[in-house]
């Protein structure tokens, strides 16, 4: 393309309205090749023969006591009755055990509310941590 102070355009010059790519695939081929150095040196690893070994946790399930009061207002541990101060010494024992067992509440709809109170204040002073009520569904 020649510069010239002619009075105009020349048949044989037109103005060039294409983009050069040229640079743009020089650009990317080094961007290309950088990436294809720089990936195996990344993914290089040590090859190890490592040891095998069970690694499924021992599942000890702890014990599960059932706690009730039955509508003429007395308790139960599991399938004993009891007196209110044979639970506090039982809960007494059981609260220092690792791991705690579990404790269930059971109690009849026809029992005042009092005595499943007692039962639950009970189980709190004696430091118990896993505790959950039982009802029957309707």
């Amino acid at each position: 393309m020649a510069f010239g102070s002619g009075s105009g355009l020349d048949d044989d010059s037109e103005v060039m309205s294409e983009i050069n790519m040229i640079p743009l695939v020089d650009v990317m081929l080094v961007l290309l090749i950088i990436f294809i150095i720089t990936v195996p040196v990344l993914t290089h690893s040590v090859k190890l023969d490592l040891p095998r070994a069970d690694n499924t946790p021992n599942e000890i399930k702890p014990q599960t006591i059932t706690l009730a009061v039955t509508s003429d207002a007395q308790f139960h541990w599991n399938e004993d009755t009891i007196t209110m101060g044979e639970l506090e010494a039982r809960l007494a024992e059981i609260a220092s055990q690792e791991p705690q067992p579990e404790v269930h509440i059971r109690g009849d709809r026809k029992v005042e509310y009092e005595h499943v109170l007692k039962l639950m204040a009970a189980v709190q002073r004696s430091g118990m941590l896993k505790v959950g009520f039982v009802s029957e569904p309707e």
